[in-house]
């Protein structure tokens, strides 16, 4: 049996519960939103300033450049002009926003908390097995190794230990879910390494 089968497993589980078409898993939400931000490819990106550092970091490996914003937000916020949606503070049921590209985390102190991970809810099904081989070192799954035709990917994917544990805690979890607050986070705007 293939272990990632499980991960599978897990991402048709996701699907039901947040009404996407598509979930693909990932190691967490920061490289889920780094994967959409290079199938995109990115330029300049509008993001809160008030935020997690990793959103930023996405952004700029990526290959674009981040302009910080002062809206205000909770749960969830886009990241202008595309069609991406950092909602690592958001995990309910039907939360799905049609065609976005939605990055959520599974790390232990959000919503579902199984230790790490995250995924990318979407409908674009040509984007998921994009996103399968970008997460996957570039390579497409069940091809065998020396007729591989690679792509850009990083070594993200969302092991099956933590798919398994996924699945246990969305079977118990509640249908609706409030947002996480978001008052924790410094101003971005103001680090050196995004001027």
């Amino acid at each position: 049996m293939n272990g990632f089968e499980v991960v599978r497993d897990f991402e048709r589980a996701l699907c039901a519960y947040t009404g996407a078409k598509y979930a693909c898993a990932t190691s967490s939400c920061t490289e889920a939103l780094l994967v959409v931000c290079q199938y995109l490819r990115v330029g300049t990106v509008s993001i809160p300033r008030f935020t997690y550092r990793g959103v930023a970091m996405s952004i700029l490996n990526a290959g674009g450049k981040v302009a910080f914003d002062d809206r205000t937000w909770r749960g969830s916020y886009t990241l202008d002009p595309y069609p991406i949606k950092d909602s690592a503070r958001r995990f309910t049921s039907g939360m799905y926003s049609p065609g976005y590209y939605e990055c959520v985390s599974f790390h232990w102190d959000k919503i579902l908390g199984v230790s790490q991970g995250g995924a990318i809810l979407h409908d674009n099904g040509s984007a998921q097995h994009m996103f399968h081989a970008m997460t996957r070192d570039g390579a497409h799954w069940n091809a065998p190794l020396h007729i591989q035709t690679l792509v850009r990917g990083f070594h993200c994917y969302m092991s099956p230990e933590v798919a398994a544990a996924g699945i246990r805690r969305l079977a118990t979890l509640p249908r609706d879910n409030p947002d996480l607050p978001n008052s924790d986070y410094s101003d971005l705007s103001q680090q050196e390494v995004f001027k």
